[in-house]
Order: structure tokens, then sequence, then C-alpha cells
């Protein structure tokens, strides 16, 4: 086994739940917290949805799950209220002044539709769950090698381009896994997507498990349910899902999901912690096999496929849109790489209250933007002017609409170059330096801080990950020319014509990506076909091609070479 096999054999994961307690009652240091628990403790945390910051000795990143995006408005007002009294930056790393950008109290909207919040203490968690345990929310589970956060359409129950409302099946799921000893010590992180949505927000292909929208005739009858996708997947060898030959009844949906677990339970790889995700044991046994070895498992008999009812690909919800309730709208707000401030969060959710019915609710996207719904229309006038507003409007340009970005070194552990102040900042320069087509409303430019996946930058029109590159415009070797750099990708996509991009330059000085990506837009506003969208025109270009557009660019494109930390 490895060694995280071995710490969870040591302790089951779950149990450190209680030991946090004890940890905050106590007021232990990250020392002594080691001294106690050992090493392993820092991976067993991860079960309470904790984090260790980085190089922010003493603090933690704790992650809210949110099944399907969805909360009242009373949890996403607790949430931005928990941010401000308990995470907020210590003066002893710059107080108010830590973030230019956001200060010091506010929290990320992720692509799995959790949320991340920053600068927590071990003594406050037990606070922070007590408040959590009145409005219903949880943090258990947010992270370690078990079912993360259920995905699903943030407009699930609005729009009429579902066949049906699959929240009530993934909160069913959510439900049966989280807190469940049996599957909560699985050989990686089991991540899964749920909708009855016909373009696929919650994007199945890229997910462990994906139940889609079907329809089966059985017994005469025609029902709607659930098609099935297996082994999908990014970071290290990227993977789309594959198809089973499944029709899934909503009733038998959570049981078919442990199934899936059991299989990956008991045939998953404990050994190499590179190869334990659930798409490498897809491709090692075959998707043919792997179906088998759920129906072995599964206590319902499960029909074949029946008509697929999955159309394409979404994942933005950003506008004004009108809801299939008569007289009603929903609002989704642009939030550039997913972070705001607590309060501005909170006062969405009072937004919510008072410009929305008794139904209104907050959906997070996997986008990283978010919904306010059931807003009546002559309302939503009053909602856009209120101050919360202002920085998130539902009409952004086609940049700052789809810019996703993980949470970098600023935090993260993995994290290579900084990345959420610098999306936010690249997104709105673009909008005001290119001029795109107008019939071009989001070009998604994602960018993860390190060969993670966390930004999917893999499914994006442009994608980075980031390195550190030494500039070598002279020939030596001095380390004052290393600086922050990236992977540069293009061409990614989900859907009908899902593909993942190419990694068309390496070691990109970060000052020369935007002059590239000028030079770039240039050559695709020249010679795009009618209606082509950017991804599709950089496939149909050669790589040689668009590295050659690149190079023109008044910025040391080439110039850069990763260098090992």
């Amino acid at each position: 086994m490895n060694a995280v096999e071995e710490w969870k054999r040591e302790k089951h994961p779950l149990d450190v739940i209680d030991d946090v307690r004890r940890y905050a009652e106590e007021g232990l240091s990250f020392d002594e917290i080691e001294e106690r628990a050992g090493g392993g403790e820092w991976e067993r945390l991860k079960w309470a949805g904790m984090y260790s910051h980085g190089v922010q000795d003493g603090y933690f990143m704790m992650r809210t799950k949110v099944p399907g995006g969805y909360l009242t408005p009373d949890q996403a007002e607790v949430i931005g209220e928990v941010v401000e009294e308990y995470a907020r930056a210590p003066e002893a790393y710059g107080g108010e002044n830590q973030n230019e950008c956001w200060g010091d109290a506010y929290l990320d909207i992720t692509t799995r539709q959790d949320v991340q919040k920053h600068w927590v203490e071990i003594e406050d968690v037990p606070d922070v769950w007590e408040r959590y345990d009145e409005v219903g929310l949880t943090t258990i589970q947010g992270c370690g090698d078990g079912a993360r956060n259920v995905l699903g359409c943030p407009a699930a129950g609005l729009d009429d381009h579902e066949y049906f409302d699959a929240q009530p099946v993934v909160d069913a799921v959510s439900e049966y896994f989280t807190g469940n000893r049996e599957y909560a010590n699985l050989p990686r992180k089991f991540k899964m997507t749920i909708t009855g949505c016909k373009h696929d927000c919650a994007q199945s292909q890229i997910n462990d498990l994906g139940l889609v929208p079907a329809r089966k005739e059985l017994g005469g009858q025609e029902y709607y349910g659930f098609h099935v996708r297996v082994g999908g997947g990014l970071s290290d060898g990227p993977r789309m899902a594959s198809n089973l030959d499944v029709f899934v009844s909503p009733e038998d949906a959570v049981e078919f999901c442990r199934a899936v677990a059991q299989t990956f339970k008991e045939l998953g790889d404990r050994n190499n912690r590179g190869v334990c995700r659930m798409r490498y044991l897809v491709e090692q046994l075959g998707p043919e096999t792997f179906e088998v070895a759920i129906r072995d498992r599964c206590t319902v008999d499960l029909p074949t496929r029946g008509v697929d009812l999955t159309e394409g690909y979404a994942g933005d919800h950003v506008g004004v849109h009108d809801q299939k309730q008569e007289g009603l709208t929903y609002v989704g707000f642009n939030v550039i790489a997913g972070r705001m401030g607590g309060d501005e969060f909170a006062e969405a959710a009072r937004a919510a209250r008072t410009y929305g019915t008794e139904d209104a609710s907050i959906r997070l996207a996997t986008d990283q933007n978010f919904l306010i719904t059931h807003v009546p229309a002559e309302n939503v006038k009053d909602l856009l002017a209120e101050p919360f507003a202002q920085d998130y409007q539902p009409d952004p340009g086609p940049f700052s609409r789809g810019a996703v970005g993980c949470t970098g070194s600023e935090f993260c552990n993995y994290g290579i170059i900084e990345t959420k102040k610098r999306v936010r900042r690249w997104a709105r320069e673009l909008d005001e330096r290119i001029d795109t087509p107008d019939d071009l409303e989001v070009v998604r430019m994602h960018m993860s801080g390190c060969s993670a996946s966390c930004a999917q930058p893999q499914i994006a029109d442009i994608g980075f990950r980031g390195e550190t590159v030494q500039v070598d415009t002279d020939g030596d070797d001095d380390a004052d020319d290393i600086v922050e750099g990236m992977d540069f990708g293009l061409g990614g996509s989900l859907g009908s014509d899902n593909e993942f991009l190419d990694w068309v330059e390496n070691a990109v000085p970060a000052e020369a990506v935007i002059p590239a990506l000028e030079r770039l837009f240039e050559a695709y506003a020249e010679g795009r076909a009618d209606g082509e969208r950017f991804y599709e025109w950089c496939r149909r270009v050669d790589n040689g091609r668009l590295r050659s557009i690149m190079k023109q660019a008044d910025a040391p494109v080439t110039e850069g070479v990763a260098v090992d930390d």
C-alpha cells in the first residue's frame, strides 16, 4: 500500500471529525497536532473538509459541499457571515491588505459547485460546524478519498432545457454517501454528476460517474431515467467518460451509485497513488467488463440503454433567463475566477429574499458563477442595482464570462503560480484589448496553477497550467531570469464535439501571454469561417501555424525554459 492507505488503515479517516473538536477545545498548534496524531493527520483532515494552507502555518482552507449547487437564501447568508467572522486574513499576513483585490474575507466558488473559505483556525471549526448544522450545511467529505460533492445542473427545476428535475436525486445520492463509513475510504476521490438537463451542464464527460437524461420503454410504457457514463477525468492522463449499456431509473439511482462505489472500492488500485483514480480502472478493465462488475454488485435489475436525450454542452447560465414558471426569471451573475467577498455573498442571499419569491435560491455553477432564482420579471432591474451586483453583472465581455481559475500558489501546496488575481486582471484586460466577433459570447479561458486540473484547462478554448520559467534571452543561467509562466493550450471543449486541447506551447512567460492572444485573435478574426468558434478554429489550424502566429507577438513567447523547483 502507498503511504496514504497506511494512514487510513491506522485510523478511519472519518474519526478525524471528533479529533478536530478535541484539537479545537485544547487549542493545539499544527506542531502539537502532528506530535499527537502523526503526519498522516493532514491527509485525514481532508475528510473534515480541511486543507492546511501552504506556507501559512496554523490556518486552513475549509470546503463546504453544496449538492447540485443548490443553496437556500438562509444557507447562502450563513456561508457569507461565517466567512466574515471566521475566515479573515490575520494582521501577521497583511490583514485587510492581504489581497489587494478582495481584502481579507472572501470565498471561492469552485468548479465542483463547492464553496471554499480561507484563513480558518482550528479552534473556530466547531463554531463553524454549529452554524452550518442550523441550516443543513456540511464540510464533511468535502475532500478526501470518498464521494465528493455531487454535481448537478444549476438551473434544475427552472428551465425548459431539462426533461426532469434531477435535484432530488442529487440530494439523495449526496445524503447516502456523506458520513457513510462503508464508502468513505475509496482508493481515491469519487466524483459524480447527475442531471436531467439535455445540455450536460454538470460535465458528465469528465467525471468518474455521470448520470444523464434518457428515455426507455419498459412494459409498454415510456419512462424517464438516466444513461450512464464512467471513467472520465482530467489532470495527468485525461480521459473522456465511456458509455455503459445501462438504463437507471431515478428511484434506483442511489443503489446504482453505491454499486459503482463498491466496484471501485474492491477493484481500484491502492498501491500507486498516481494511477488510483477510477478512470484508470475503467481503462484497464474496459467499459464492458466494468459494467459487468457493477451489475454483479447491484441489487436492482438494470435494463439496457434506451434513447439518449443529451444534445450538447452549455456550461454557462450567465444572464437574465426566463424560467418555465410564468412571470419568473433567474439571473446568472458573472464572478471572474469564482472569488467574491463574504459580505457580498451574504448580500446576494438577502437580495434573493427581497426580490425573489418564497422559492428563491442561490445556485452555484461549474463555471464558478452563481444564479439567483425565482425573481419576478418586474424585480430584475432593482436586483441588478444592488451594490453586490456591480462587480458581477450578467452581461460581461466574452473573456470575463469564460474565465476560470484555481486557488493557485496563494494558498495551495501544489500551486506554482498565482492565479486568482491574474485571471481577473487578464480577463478584463482582454475584454478591453481584443475585439471579438459579435456572435462570440464566451471565450473559455481556464488557468490552473500547476499540472493538476482544478481549473479544468483541458476543456477550455484557452488553457494554462503553471510553470516556473527561465527566460533564456541571452543564453546564461542567471537566476534573476526565473519568472512565473505557463504551458499554453488551445482548442478544448465538452459536448458533441468534445476534445481535450492541445498544449501548443510550453513554458511561456506570463508577460507574453496577452500579446500572444492578441495575435491569435487577429488571425482568428481574419480566417474564421461563418459562425466558427475560437476552439473550432484552433483545431482546424495546424499547431505549427498557431505557434508561428504566437511568435509574431512583441513578447518572449518561445524564449522560456521550464525549471523544476
